[in-house]
């Protein structure tokens, strides 16, 4: 069977060479212009010191985006909004001040609970001060209301004005169970991203989330260390006096310490709410905080370029990555310059490498290709969220888009990692990509951690545009699959999210290069093609992209 689909993918790669008017000699001097040398380079320049951890509206956004614009000017490519490279992203920051407490009196108790030590917390509310005054502390489960899965933990429950804690991931993660939720797969309800925009909408004044490094698939170091400093959004007309007024973390020592003040048993109530009758508990304690913020208000900007399809050039295939990290945190000792070599340093790499791969080619697809490179992504997606609500394209006309984050740097693999095997067509296209190097395609090795929710593709997805996110392998050619594990373990524990994610001379870029030949391969196909991927059936994405497809067809 792998020897027939190997045929099948070679007859189908041929055809789309065909239809390009490329040779097979032109696609091989495009494939060899990504380089393990000229990676090298762009990894070490965008990761070095002097582009001061890339956080964004800062000294250090600048010289980013001048670098990748510079780059995609070299190559040739149009500027992709309007005669500019740049698209602005209208962000406003909120630094909460780090000399504060929570206070939860109750059960003849007053504890304090100390700012980064104990418990993370921020707003996302344009206010220089908001507050906590005597609220009403109540345990909420999962957080979550999902009419799909029959669940509801804010059934019959009016939080207006009060202090709503839960728990991290979904029930299907706790219970693994396959028929509740998605089993061991993260659904979107277990990001604590959806936790407190429902908080919100339930009329919370705070919300509180129990970390736990299993669940959460980071450890507290990884929220501690993105909490801390300006926390940006994207601006609002109302200055975001929906959201919650506070929004924070527990560390799990602490959310136990709590639950003993009330009287409550954490790991009972923690199975308790697993179960879908699940009721919310009082906890009858009261919560207390003040929180000043130092409120800036700025503009970021997402860089994009374009290479003009030669046929139907208002048709586009995207490449994208994230530029921006964690900028630099003056209150640690040592090294304070989160460098982000491989989040995601390597990513804008790919980028600009996978950019130059398709201007080697002696004339360019039938389709546009374009190369997205976002800000404010460690803040919650923004960059590619705004572009998503404000796009430059019709996302009618928008074939696809490819996300790059975090690349291999372990050296070549025997598979890829698609993140959301099973969504859309797209499948096939890494299938057919992969066949031709001779690999094969792993779906999402650790489903539990919601990958698919936590990159850039996302934000296209909920546009309905079909979107793929691959990522690293795990059977190593040489090491094989526990030694690609132990690495990649290695990495989250030590240097995700830390200063000490910095280039490393020793890495290993053979596989960077193999998988980004392999989505060049993936783009190349889209963008001599005149059909359009679509969602799977029954996924959450395919009603918006018919009704956009659709009413595109009608103009």
């Amino acid at each position: 069977m792998a020897k027939e689909l190997l045929i099948l993918t070679s007859i189908l790669f041929l055809f789309a060479i065909i239809l390009s008017g490329c040779s097979r000699d032109d696609l091989k001097t495009a494939l060899k212009s990504i380089s393990t040398r000229d990676l090298s380079k762009h990894i070490r320049t965008v990761s070095s010191d002097e582009f001061e951890g890339r956080l964004p509206s800062s000294r250090g956004e600048e010289k980013t985006i001048r670098y990748i614009k510079g780059e995609f000017e070299k190559l040739g490519l149009a500027p992709g909004n309007g005669d500019s490279y740049f698209q602005e992203v209208p962000l406003v920051s909120i630094t909460a001040d780090p000399d504060t407490e929570l206070v939860v009196q109750g059960g003849g108790k007053t504890l304090s609970f100390a700012y980064g030590k104990d418990c993370m917390v921020s707003t996302r509310r344009e206010q220089e001060t908001v507050s906590l005054e005597n609220s009403e502390v109540v345990f909420i489960g999962y957080g979550i209301v999902a009419p799909e899965y029959g669940w509801n933990d804010y059934e019959g429950l009016d939080v207006r004005g009060k202090t709503v804690v839960m728990l991290v991931n979904d029930p299907g993660f706790a219970t693994q169970d396959p028929a509740l939720f998605n089993g061991n797969a993260m659904t979107y309800y277990g990001r604590w991203t959806y936790k407190y925009e429902e908080a919100a909408r339930q009329g919370a004044e705070a919300a509180f989330i129990i970390h736990e490094t299993e669940p959460a698939a980071y450890p507290w170091e990884v929220v501690r260390n993105s909490w801390t400093g300006p926390q940006f959004g994207l601006r609002t007309e109302d200055g975001n006096r929906t959201r919650c007024a506070i929004e924070g973390w527990f560390t799990i020592g602490s959310a136990r310490t709590v639950f003993e003040q009330a009287g409550l048993d954490l790991d009972k109530v923690k199975s308790d709410a697993a179960k879908a009758d699940f009721k919310a508990v009082p906890m009858h304690l009261k919560a207390s905080m003040p929180l000043k913020n130092t409120i800036e208000q700025s503009v970021s900007n997402n860089v994009i370029a374009v290479l003009p399809g030669r046929a139907r050039a208002d048709e586009y295939v995207f490449y994208m990555a994230h530029w921006d990290h964690l900028g630099i945190n003056s209150s640690l000792e040592g090294d304070r310059i989160y460098n982000g070599a491989l989040d995601n340093a390597t990513g804008i790499a790919g980028l600009i490498q996978l950019a130059e791969a398709f201007t080697k080619l002696p004339s360019p697809p039938a389709r546009s290709i374009a190369f997205l490179a976002v800000t404010a992504e460690e803040q919650g997606l923004l960059g590619s969220e705004y572009y998503g609500e404000h796009p430059i394209f019709p996302p009618a006309k928008t074939v696809a888009a490819v996300n790059m984050d975090a690349l291999n740097i372990y050296g070549k693999m025997k598979d890829v990692t698609l993140i959301g095997y099973g969504n859309s067509d797209l499948d096939d296209y890494v299938k057919s990509a992969a066949a031709l190097q001779g690999r094969t395609v792993r779906p999402d090795p650790e489903p539990e951690k919601g990958h698919f929710y936590r990159a850039d593709h996302f934000s296209f997805a909920k546009q309905g545009i079909p979107a793929l996110y691959v990522t690293v392998g795990l059977d190593h050619v040489e090491h094989g699959k526990e030694w690609t594990k132990e690495q990649k373990d290695r990495y989250t524990e030590n240097h995700y999210h830390k200063p000490s994610d910095e280039y490393d001379p020793e890495w290993d870029l053979s596989g960077m290069v193999e998988d980004l030949q392999l989505l060049f391969h993936v783009g190349f196909n889209l963008g001599n093609e005149d059909s359009f991927p679509n969602w799977k059936e029954g996924t959450e994405f395919r009603a918006k992209r018919e009704e956009d497809m659709e009413a595109a067809a009608l103009k």
